[in-house]
């Protein structure tokens, strides 16, 4: 997650545009190849073994390889070898930026150890847990929004399935506390029990689509029931999850409703609610959160 967080840092800084880092990170994920891609190229899974990881994640909030361990598909050993295979994302995007004449590599080193200096992470050739909770922690002090350890797993999580299940081309900008918000596709969904939340993620029809498209991989062509119901087990699945982790972790069982899609135009926000413009190149949504 590295380079999602990069790459807002860069935006923040004000180094790049927004289309210079979308147009960077299109390469970024054209550029790499997934774990369970590799696994598959190097005779170490068959491809029905990868299919049945990628499904047990979307019961699951772990990692591709955890899961493959735990089925005993690949050895720790071979995922290690598998990721370090990988280039790690945050220098292939600056890369990117350096060859599109963005930034220099006199910049992009500035730039590096500015960025480990205010994440207080002094090494990022491996990404754990708790660095990447430590990434959110420090994105969210940054605007002024302190999250509790409850509001710190649920981002984390949020962040981790948006890699998943949409895909790692993405930047969240700063957080934002707003007196009201005008929707266009808002899906809601309200979490109850001994602690309440309310998520909610809107965009314009044309990027439900595009969001669509990924998460059920299919192809929509027209903004419909199919594409709103995609949207909506999208939001359910996540949910799903973190009441699971909470369960897991605190012992803390948590009841889910019914998602729902906002009928009306202008969104009241209350003093706990917080908006996240999350930018994809197929467009911006945003994740609208009282936590």
């Amino acid at each position: 997650m590295y380079a999602q967080f990069f790459g807002s840092y860069l935006l923040s800084r004000g180094v790049i545009t927004a289309t210079q880092l979308t147009d960077a990170i299109t390469k970024l994920t054209e550029a790499k190849i997934k774990l369970g891609t590799l696994a598959i190229h190097q005779g170490l899974m068959t491809a029905s073994e990868v299919d049945e990881v990628c499904y047990l994640q979307t019961r699951e909030d772990k990692k591709f390889g955890e899961i493959a361990i735990e089925r005993d598909y690949l050895t720790s050993e071979q995922v290690d070898q598998l990721l370090e295979s990988q280039n790690p994302d945050y220098l292939l995007l600056g890369q990117n930026l350096v060859d599109s004449g963005a930034i220099s590599n006199a910049d992009l080193e500035g730039l590096f150890l500015d960025y480990q200096s205010d994440t207080d992470i002094e090494d990022f050739s491996f990404e754990s847990q708790e660095q990447t909770e430590q990434l959110i922690r420090k994105f969210f002090l940054i605007a002024d929004h302190p999250l509790d350890k409850h509001g710190l797993m649920y981002m984390t999580l949020l962040f981790n399935n948006l890699i998943r299940f949409i895909g790692d081309d993405f930047t969240p900008m700063a957080p934002a506390i707003v007196d009201e918000y005008p929707t266009e596709f808002c899906v809601s969904q309200k979490i109850t029990g001994p602690l309440k939340c309310i998520s909610r993620v809107d965009m314009p029809e044309e990027v439900a689509l595009r969001f669509a498209s990924r998460y059920a991989k299919m192809d929509f062509s027209e903004f419909d029931e199919y594409v709103k119901a995609s949207v909506e087990d999208f939001l359910n699945l996540h949910n799903g999850l973190y009441s699971v982790n909470m369960s897991n972790e605190f012992t803390m069982e948590l009841t889910l409703e019914p998602p729902e899609t906002l009928s009306y135009d202008v969104l009241p926000i209350d003093q706990d609610t917080i908006v996240i413009p999350v930018i994809y190149p197929f467009g911006t949504l945003h994740l609208i959160l009282t936590l």
